[in-house]
Order: structure tokens, then sequence, then C-alpha cells
């Protein structure tokens, strides 16, 4: 992100109001907020790379108490994040007062111990566990696991992170964060994984045992994302990053997609009732939780 310049930098340089806006449209350069500009234009970036290009045309702009926070220190992380929440910049600044949002900045003014802050990449952003407290605090709750469920996988401690919680009490959004903290899990392998187990809690389902191998004659005929043992029921979240990571060398998604039905094939020639989803089908009300539901109808009737 060393290629970030500010419109003073470039006026020091010798470019005038005319040459900054040749260079926009010839392509040298690529406007990335009011006043800051890249030698570069990243038209496919990730959503994820686009922000901290945001974040780094921004900090040199904001006085020095500003500590990346939300959904920008999540990206700072490696955390999870949704693309519709990546278009501002977040920051925390340590003083009480409401929030405020300037152009693309959103300013969240609350208590910052030193505790709560750390330095990664030369950044200075919340800490992970300050980070998915205030996720938690602010964001539907299904992204605010995935973030958490990341966080845990990448070390998060759950005690710290319940005591980043307490000592927000009395803070808005705290009760759904501390709900956020009990849903976490660090075997979730996906973003989509997390949102799935959401999907359950809001149906009140009963809690599948996650990542689940089954085995047959001491042989392993598959794992699997999610089981209900005593339904007979097991639980497939289909996500295309999910058919990258199955992907061997020398294979086609097709081989894949092939080797995945044989494996669902031999569950449920064991007797296993197989449900699985997509991410459109986590976002229709009750379509995930509804063929659970007949899934658990069926599986009871296999067991007897």
């Amino acid at each position: 992100m060393d290629d970030i310049r500010l419109t003073a930098e470039l006026r020091r340089d010798g470019f005038s109001a005319d040459d900054i806006a040749r260079g926009c449209r010839d392509g040298r350069l690529s406007r990335v907020r009011r006043g800051a500009y890249a030698s570069s234009n990243p038209v496919d970036g990730r959503p994820e790379d686009l922000h901290l290009r945001l974040v780094m045309a921004t900090l040199p702009q904001l006085r020095r108490d500003a500590v990346l926070s939300h959904d920008s220190a999540a990206v700072v992380h490696g955390l999870p994040v949704w693309s519709r929440g990546l278009d501002r910049v977040h920051i925390t600044r340590p003083r009480i007062g409401g929030g405020v949002e300037r152009g693309v900045v959103v300013v969240h003014s609350s208590d910052l111990p030193d505790d709560d802050v750390v330095e990664l990449h030369g950044l200075r952003v919340t800490s992970m566990a300050r980070t998915v407290a205030d996720l938690g605090r602010t964001r539907p709750i299904d992204q605010s696991v995935a973030a958490g469920d990341r966080a845990m996988t990448l070390g998060l401690d759950r005690h710290t992170l319940d005591a980043v919680i307490a000592a927000q009490r009395g803070w808005p959004g705290v009760p759904r964060a501390r709900q956020v903290a009990k849903l976490i899990d660090g075997r979730a392998e996906s973003p989509g994984e997390s949102v799935s187990r959401v999907r359950c809690w809001e149906a009140g389902l009963p809690k599948p045992t996650l990542q689940y191998v089954v085995r047959c004659d001491g042989v392993q005929i598959g794992r699997c994302d999610f089981a209900w043992e005593e339904l007979g029921t097991l639980g497939e979240f289909d996500g295309r990053v999910k058919y990258g990571r199955l992907l061997r060398a020398d294979e086609s998604i097709q081989d894949v997609v092939y080797r995945e039905k044989q494996r669902e094939d031999a569950l449920r020639d064991l007797g296993w009732q197989v449900v699985r989803w997509t991410w459109g089908e986590l976002y229709e009300p009750g379509t995930v939780a509804n063929r659970l539901r007949r899934a658990f109808r069926r599986g009871r009737l296999v067991a007897l």
C-alpha cells in the first residue's frame, strides 16, 4: 500500500491540479478518496484489499489518537467482514461521546483501555477481543459470529473476550455481544458454516456436532460440517471456497463434485439423512431449518 500519495505530496512533486486530473483520466493515477491517490488501480481487487487501500489513504489525514476498530480492525486481523461494511473506515477515539460519520470515516467514541489496543502491520488497531466485542454490539449476529469463529481459530481467548464485554456493561448492544460470545466456535471452517449454525440457533433446532467424522468398520467414510447423531442427519454447507479447498492436483471442480456425490451416496447407504444448502438458501427465511426438520423426521423413522 506504499503507492498511496496525498494531494499535498503530489503538489510538492510538481503536479498541478490539471496534472492530477489528467493522471486519473489516463490511468496513471487512481483516486482512492478525497485528497489521496494511488499509482495503480486494482479493478479486480478483493473487497478487503480495497478497504485496506482506503485505510492507508485515510489514516495520514486523521489525528494520531485514531485507532482502527470495528470492520476496519477486523480486516487488519484477517476476520471475515461483509463487503457492505467496507465502504467506510472505522476508528475509535478514547473519549466519551457519540459517534459521528465524516465522509468515508466513521468515528466511534468510547473508553479504550491500553489492553484493547495493539499494533499490527504497523497500524494501531483494537485487539482481537475488543474487535469481536465491538462487532458483536454493532453488527448482525450472524456476521459477528462468523468473525468470532475465525478469531477463535487465530488464537482468541474466550475468557479475554468475556472480560472485554463485561467492561462494556451498559453500552448499546452489549446483550447481543454476550450472545455472540456464547455462540462462537473455533471449529467452524468458513463464514458459511458460521452463518448456518446461527440459522439453526435462530430456528430453535438442536445444537449440532461440528466436523463430524462418519466411519464404517473403522474406515472413514466422510467428515461432515454438522451432525445430529440422534436424529440420523448430517448437514453440509456448499460454498465455492469449500470446493476449491477440496480440489486436488490435476483435478477440475467437476471431479470434486463427482467425488462429493460418491461420498454422499455412501453416507446415505449407511442410513444417514444428508441435507445440503448454499449461501442463497441461508438468506431465504426458514428454508434451511424446514429442510432439516423434514430430515429429522425421516431420520427418526429410520432409527425405529
